[in-house]
């Protein structure tokens, strides 16, 4: 009889754990839809000149920029996915698999960097392509975990080209909150 209230016991503390990260979750979704601007939405055809070839991995998620922990919950913009993304003149889109796709105008877009971690995924030196871009004074990190890391400098170059800052040093030069380069 022990035994069956110490599982029951257990089982019990559980699901509290569980119910309470719930309840967290739904409270920082609650906080920031008070303050948080709404998302671009992708244009109704979406462009078919892309700057590069499509690259695949996991959308890692979004976080407030320089805050790698500061995941933004709003909608479905923070669940990971499996993702492919594509540039344009127009803007970056990371397609994902599951949830809605994540379109970021060109006039947006900040900067693209490598980095070690984001939304609480954390890799080694340079496993991360991460997107920053603003919308009104709000700026956001979005990363992916590529398949192909090789293709992480030319997408850096073709986004920081596109956000009209080639040739000026990036963020990858300074340490961020996580004790990482970018």
């Amino acid at each position: 009889m022990t035994r069956f209230f110490l599982v029951l016991l257990t089982l019990l503390f559980f699901v509290l754990c569980a119910a309470a990260m719930r309840w967290g979750w739904r409270n920082r979704v609650r906080r920031q839809l008070a303050y948080l601007p709404a998302f671009p939405q992708p244009p109704a055809e979406l462009p078919t000149d892309l700057l590069l070839a499509e690259a695949s991995g996991v959308y890692v998620g979004t976080t407030t920029a320089g805050v790698w922990q500061d995941r933004i919950a709003v909608g479905d913009i923070g669940h990971r996915a499996v993702a492919t993304i594509s540039l344009s003149e127009q803007g970056l889109l990371f397609d994902r698999v599951g949830a809605s796709p994540l379109w970021i105008p060109a006039s947006r877009l900040v900067e693209a960097r490598t980095d070690r971690g984001l939304a609480g995924k954390a890799m080694g030196i340079e496993g991360l392509l991460v997107v920053r871009w603003r919308v009104d004074e709000h700026e956001f990190d979005s990363g992916l975990r590529g398949d192909d890391k090789d293709v992480y400098a030319e997408w850096i170059d073709a986004v920081n080209a596109l956000a009209g800052r080639a040739g000026q040093p990036t963020a990858a030069a300074a340490p961020n909150q996580n004790g990482g380069q970018g």
